[in-house]
């Protein structure tokens, strides 16, 4: 295997406990892998060079540890990662596994199940902080309905706001670096999910106390899912400065969760993720939120690990040679893609601007006739990506 594509922790790679640590079981069958030690996943990771690992509160430190159980896995783990090098960037809560959660978590309808939720999720916050978090991702997993008539949806959304206000409250109180993400998904455990996607979450974080904590974490299988680009999420997200992190894996459209290995599919959707990240020069976590196929034993696992690394550094050499290429760039011109980002009204909405712009004249035949060789283009990118350019 080529050498020229290994991951350093300059790539800010990171992977979750919860993902290289998937036994492999499903809805109709039992584990196929044995259970994976935090500790070791560090070590494995670190070995890919991965930048850092991340976690659900009970990843880590079991629902029911005492104290003193929770000071001697915590001081375990950090040794790890002070060992390896390794960072934690992001934690979350698990609020969907326990069967409290059946009704959901922060839009439970009993009042206890929301306030043990709000609970659970602020010891969660102080653990992911004191191992160095600085995102917190929120996947409401359980947050959702199947009956129309037993949850007002409006009151829902109250609910959840008034979960993450407190977070924030939190946060802001103890004088944390850490901010919030909200990751959105149409469906799947409940038969709809509140939030289903990154414009829902993106309006309803405007109407939070505090927007400018939360933002979003879009996730590839979740937008694909129900048949929308994941890339264009990203792009929303990145347009109202409210990407705080992402989640990268692969899927196909209709299907379940599957949280496959990045690349593996969707791979043009794929492509232009990695360029958009590329190109804004954004600063976040590549995070694969993904899991080894079912039938892998152990070792399959970090195959599986491997392959996410390897298969996005592929696709930003893919990007580099996307803007060398001339042919690629003769398209672009002719396809006009440069002046997409020229205004529309270069003297801005003044009345006088305004005016000017009704007594133009088009020539609408011209404009009408005129091709844009978007045909042209799309292959080529085909052709880069088949590895023909």
């Amino acid at each position: 295997m080529s050498d020229t594509f290994v991951a350093t922790p300059e790539d800010r790679f990171t992977f979750g406990l919860w993902t290289v640590g998937n036994r492999g079981r499903d809805p109709f069958g039992h584990e196929t892998r044995p259970p994976l030690e935090p500790v070791d996943a560090v070590h494995h990771l670190a070995d890919l060079g991965a930048y850092g690992v991340n976690f659900h509160d009970s990843d880590l430190v079991p629902d029911g540890s005492s104290a003193a159980e929770r000071e001697a896995i915590v001081k375990r783990f950090r040794r790890a990662l002070d060992q390896t090098g390794m960072k934690v960037p992001m934690a979350t809560t698990n609020l969907f596994s326990n069967p409290v959660f059946k009704d959901g978590a922060f839009t439970a309808n009993d009042s206890a199940v929301r306030r043990y939720a709000l609970a659970k999720t602020l010891d969660a916050i102080e653990l992911g902080v004191e191992l160095g978090a600085t995102v917190y991702v929120m996947w409401g997993g359980r947050e959702g309905v199947e009956c129309d008539a037993a949850k007002d949806a409006r009151s829902a959304l109250d609910r959840y706001a008034e979960a993450v206000n407190a977070c924030c409250a939190h946060v802001r109180d103890r004088g944390y670096d850490l901010r919030f993400a909200i990751e959105p998904k149409p469906n799947e455990p409940r038969g709809d999910l509140f939030l289903p996607t990154v414009g829902h979450a993106l309006a309803f974080i405007e109407r939070l106390e505090w927007p400018e904590m939360v933002g979003v974490n879009p996730e590839f299988a979740h937008e694909t899912m129900s048949g929308l680009s994941f890339h264009h999420a990203v792009a929303q997200a990145l347009w109202a400065g409210k990407l705080f992190h992402i989640d990268l894996n692969a899927q196909r459209i209709g299907k379940f969760d599957q949280d496959f290995r990045f690349g593996s599919e969707g791979i043009r959707d794929a492509f232009y993720t990695v360029k958009l990240l590329e190109d804004a020069g954004w600063d976040g976590m590549r995070h694969f939120d993904a899991h080894a196929y079912r039938v892998e034993d152990a070792d399959g696992v970090w195959e599986f690990a491997r392959g996410c690394v390897r298969t996005y550094l592929i696709l930003k050499d893919k990007v580099r040679r996307f803007h060398a290429d001339p042919e690629i760039g003769e398209a672009l011109a002719a396809a006009k893609a440069d002046e997409l980002m020229q205004p529309t009204l270069p003297a801005g909405t003044a009345p006088d601007a305004i005016a000017g712009l009704r007594r133009e004249r088009f020539d609408l035949e011209a404009l009408a006739a005129q091709g844009y060789a978007n045909e042209r283009l799309d292959q080529l990118v085909t052709e880069l990506l088949l590895g023909v350019r």
